[in-house]
């Protein structure tokens, strides 16, 4: 299934193509779930001249194979990009093509590449040899070192509008509830996906997070059954929970998003405090697996978010 609200990428890279500018390396940023992946398998048909490539990038999301195109990511048992495999990469794409027609490497995530890793792709992406493309992808740029963003091309893939989004979902799965896990998603429809799949715990975690915020939850116990999930996936939830409220505090609920937390608790809550809030969980969520211990972690966070914030920046 086609997504649309990346049609203004493909078009502004055929019109780079047909002046015969394309960039070797481009760097493709934006939320996790609105197409990343897919722009990347379909950047690497068009190079490579894959027959059958669709006018838009699809979902699901196929790696394309080809003799020329080297998809890395990280090992199966492991979290992070290590140096040899970039080394092995920059090896093989500084060979003659196979099929006479460039080669493409897609590194996704890069900034799951570890700082070694990340210091040897440097020199192939300042001068990628013969006609090689190079696509990045990045779900946490803050992750990544200034010398890689200074060397690609940066291309940002938002979520589409929440309408948008809706209706691709409902096409894909009528009847299902989009217009909740849309929200819980960031808006980004190939998350909601995925946020479907986890509602029930989702719903659970919403229920937790409202009765701490009106002191109807002990963070003790709420920590204990949220450290039960993976850690990626409960401070992603978070950081988004955390991102609503500062909306709301912001500009009011305009915007359609759940209101997990009411208008009379949040209005007690220093705008202030909420911006450091979310930059701890985000610092939080850029950490390696296992660098931290994630009950404690967890039983801090929900101490702070019980007592509404209010010794956060005394302890910061």
């Amino acid at each position: 299934m086609q997504l649309p609200w990346l049609e203004s990428l493909v078009e502004s890279w055929q019109s780079s193509r047909s002046q015969g500018r394309p960039p070797h390396a481009i760097m493709l940023t934006g939320t996790v779930g609105t197409g990343k992946r897919a722009a990347a398998a379909w950047f690497a048909r068009d190079r490579l001249g894959i027959a059958g490539n669709e006018a838009l990038p699809d979902y699901p999301v196929s790696i394309p194979e080809h003799a020329d195109l080297r998809w890395i990511k990280p090992p199966e048992d492991k979290h992070s990009i290590g140096i040899d495999q970039i080394r092995g990469l920059v090896a093989e794409i500084s060979l003659t093509s196979y099929e006479g027609g460039g080669k493409v490497a897609v590194i996704e995530p890069a900034d799951a590449m570890t700082t070694s890793a990340a210091n040897s792709l440097l020199k192939t992406l300042e001068e990628p040899p013969g006609d090689t493309l190079l696509v990045l992808v990045v779900d946490r740029p803050g992750k990544l070192p200034a010398t890689i963003f200074s060397r690609c091309q940066r291309i940002n893939i938002s979520a589409p509008p929440e309408q948008d989004g809706l209706a691709w979902l409902q096409g894909l799965q009528p009847g299902a509830s989009w217009a909740k896990v849309l929200q819980e998603a960031g808006f980004a429809p190939l998350e909601a996906i995925r946020a479907l799949e986890r509602l029930d715990e989702t719903d659970a975690m919403a229920r937790d997070f409202t009765a701490l915020a009106d002191g109807g939850a002990a963070p003790l116990q709420v920590a204990a059954r949220w450290a039960k999930h993976d850690p990626q996936f409960v401070l992603g939830w978070l950081s988004r929970q955390v991102q609503t409220c500062i909306s709301r505090a912001t500009v009011g609920n305009s915007s359609g998003a759940s209101a997990l937390v009411s208008d009379s608790v949040l209005k007690r809550i220093d705008r202030r405090n909420m911006f450091c809030y979310l930059d701890i969980i985000n610092r939080l969520r850029n950490q390696p697996a296992g660098s931290f211990n994630v009950q404690l972690t967890l039983e801090c966070l929900l101490i702070d978010w019980a007592e509404r914030l209010e010794t956060l920046l005394r302890t910061e």
